[in-house]
């Protein structure tokens, strides 16, 4: 089977909390990775998503230790979309 992984760059304007994560997560650019693997016997390319990460801490976080969290890619689109919607 055929896979690849997909990595684009999310920003949140204020901290948040995500489904799972014990700690608020300060805002900032975060690194999301998506996974997908080829549908076969597809008539055309198609891409199921099997898994998404983010990368923790924010990017601009001076940290010497990072690591690749999994989440639920609706909670993380609910939560950007949250934020967005805050003054």
């Amino acid at each position: 089977m055929t896979s690849r992984s997909t990595q684009k760059i999310v920003h949140f304007s204020s901290p948040f909390a995500l489904d799972g994560f014990d700690a608020l997560q300060p805002a900032g650019d975060y690194v999301v990775n998506q996974d997908e693997e080829l549908l076969e016997g597809a008539s055309h390319l198609a891409w199921r998503r099997v898994a998404t990460f983010i990368h923790l801490p924010a990017i601009a976080a001076n940290s010497l230790t990072r690591h690749m969290v999994p989440v639920d890619p609706a909670v993380l689109e609910n939560a950007l979309q949250k934020d967005q919607e805050q003054p």
